[in-house]
């Protein structure tokens, strides 16, 4: 990727051009209002997201697969849009008849199953807003995120299946509903068999959407609602910074105009078949693997699954199977596939494929060349693109021979005043385009603050630390908020911390990241104990401990326990200890005598710290 190159004309040109593509209830009087900082996109538009992904393609697409689903156990269904459009319909009627009005929220505790996205378009068709919980989140967690969306309706599953084992999402969203109380229905979705607990106020999902109703969607109830371009269309969560949830809300139209336009990018061509391997919860999932294909009338492959399970074949199976043209997939998953010998594809498995594009994290050369030779045969384009949660997902990529690049958000790595860094010199990454997936604001109970993202001299300040080398190309070079990418998702430094000196025999804590050939960074607890030994048996029980309360991802790989902290308002602490630091072993010792010397090395903390 390179820095700004359109001018702005061109750019809103362009976005005029892709907000075309939508069907809209009333056009909008312009493409953007505002010169800078924040824009207002699609200004007196108003647009439904269920119509423009479902519903307008059915008298033309009625037949055509919408969703290929495969189910980890191995079952499978092909959805076509005939039958989304009719059971989309259905639920949304079922949550009218509940109360359920536009405005309200409604949390969705699901794996990656064709309900969780009936369920997402069915909140869509009637101005609900949703947010999709990771089914894998502890219910400690589960219970602050709950509390922060505070949403009218869950939906859930009675178990979802993970690595061959049913994880009881039913049982554990029962937990978390104690320490809520805006819930007033749990609709449950019949997935695995598993006996769950039944309270005032739970539904079967089937039973909701077998109930009598109209048989067209033009009889139903609950017509599509037109809402407003700015109206709150998703709220996606970022990683706990200090242990506060933060949710961030997308708009309508932009959203929709961004993902229908990456995906035509990206693509080549919009019918292709997609897949994104990724959690749903992971907001690329939700814009990329279900949003831009069925804005589009293509077919997105919807896996519920591990890629190792049963064996570690499964994704070129599934390649293979669907015919899969184009997939998203962050690096670390790209390593894992790499690092399972033996697990290489054969030609035919991957001779469908035409686009790799990776996204998350950074791509390291090594193994974008194994996935250009051995994946894409090289013969598919293996594309590098860079996204964020605040903007919608993947955003910048470089055009192919077979398809154009995206419209330029206008990179650039600035100084704190506005003015550009010189060639190898570190900044910040702005945008110096406006770009219409940019949030709304960040959910605070009721509102919406919409101070957030930063905008600083008429440029968003993207977060990133990124210069400029010598051949034009940008390097990114991670966060600057102590928050960083593990397995393709941002975990937060601080709020792990803040985790940690919880237990009562932390006393004192710091985290830091360090490369790791798998997931792309691991996770490494700096720890001072108190009132036990600092053995592996503490360690093991810190490790669950982070687990539990905020996630896998989220777990250190490893905890080096340290007998006492240098200065911590030293800036050469932080570099120091991602030296000595290692997520080899699950336990490791540091005297502060290998701290301080460490320290003393330290010439540049801003640069160290990035650890290029």
């Amino acid at each position: 990727m390179r820095e700004l190159s359109e001018d702005r004309r061109t750019v809103l040109a362009r976005w005029a051009s892709a907000a075309e593509q939508l069907t809209w209830a009333q056009p909008p009087r312009a493409v953007a209002e505002g010169e800078e900082g924040r824009v207002d996109w699609f200004p007196g538009g108003t647009l439904n997201l269920a119509v423009n992904a479902v519903h307008r393609h059915v008298p033309t697409h009625a037949d055509r697969i919408a969703l290929h689903w495969e189910g980890e156990p191995g079952d499978r269904r092909d959805v076509t849009y005939g039958e989304l459009d009719r059971e989309v319909t259905a639920l949304a009627d079922a949550l009218v008849a509940s109360g359920l009005v536009t405005g309200d929220r409604v949390a969705l505790h699901v794996g990656l199953v064709p309900e969780a996205v009936v369920a997402l378009l069915a909140c869509f068709r009637i101005g609900a807003v949703p947010a999709i919980v990771p089914a894998v989140l502890p219910a400690d967690a589960l219970t602050d995120r709950l509390a922060d969306l505070r949403p009218r309706v869950l939906v859930t599953q009675d178990g979802a299946w993970r690595h061959g084992v049913v994880l009881p999402l039913k049982s554990r969203a029962d937990e978390a509903l104690t320490g809520t109380g805006t819930v007033e229905q749990t609709i449950v979705i019949r997935r695995t068999g598993i006996p769950v607990p039944w309270f005032d106020g739970d539904r079967w999902y089937d039973e909701l959407i077998a109930s009598p109703r109209p048989g067209s969607s033009a009889g139903s109830r609950s017509s599509p609602v037109a809402v407003a371009s700015d109206h709150p269309s998703l709220i996606t969560h970022l990683p706990n910074r200090a242990g506060v949830p933060v949710g961030v809300v997308h708009g309508s139209a932009g959203l929709a105009t961004v993902v229908g336009e990456i995906h035509r990018s990206i693509t080549g061509s919009p019918t292709d078949v997609v897949w994104v391997p990724a959690e749903l919860a992971w907001l690329a999932s939700q814009s990329h693997g279900i949003l831009g294909p069925l804005l589009n009338a293509g077919t997105t492959v919807v896996f519920e699954g591990m890629l190792d399970t049963p064996s570690h074949r499964r994704a070129w199976e599934i390649i293979a199977r669907y015919a899969v043209r184009t997939v998203l997939v962050t690096p670390s998953v790209i390593r894992a596939l790499r690092s399972w010998v033996g697990n290489g594809p054969t030609p035919d498995q991957v001779g469908s494929l035409r686009r790799i594009v990776t996204a998350g994290e950074a791509m390291d050369e090594d193994t974008e060349r194994w996935l250009t030779s051995t994946v894409g045969q090289d013969r598919a384009a293996v594309v590098n693109a860079w996204g964020q949660t605040e903007l919608g997902g993947a955003i910048a990529f470089p055009a192919t021979d077979d398809g154009p690049a995206p419209p330029d958000p206008g990179l650039r790595v600035e100084a704190p005043d506005g003015t550009r860094v010189a060639v190898g010199e570190v900044g910040d990454l702005v945008l110096r385009h406006p770009w219409p997936a940019t949030a709304l604001g960040v959910l605070r109970g009721e509102s919406i603050d919409d101070t957030f993202p930063l905008f600083r001299n008429g440029a968003l300040v993207t977060g990133d630390r990124a210069r400029v080398a010598a051949d034009g190309e940008l390097e990114l070079l991670g966060r600057s908020d102590r928050v960083f990418t593990v397995a393709g998702q941002l975990v937060s430094a601080d709020a792990i911390a803040l985790a940690l000196t919880d237990h009562p025999f932390v006393a004192r804590a710091m985290v830091v990241d360090r490369p790791d050939s798998t997931t792309g960074r691991a996770v490494v607890a700096v720890v001072q104990a108190c009132d036990r030994p600092a053995d592996e048996e503490l360690a093991r029980e810190l490790q669950e401990h982070v687990r539990e309360l905020l996630g896998g991802l989220s777990q250190p790989r490893s905890v080096v326990f340290l007998d006492r902290f240098p200065d911590a308002e030293d800036p050469r602490l932080l570099p120091a200890l991602r030296r000595l630091a290692s997520p080899s072993h699950v336990v490791a010792h540091l005297h502060v005598r290998q701290v301080t010397a460490a320290m003393a090395s330290v010439a540049d903390p801003e640069l160290d710290t990035l650890d290029t």
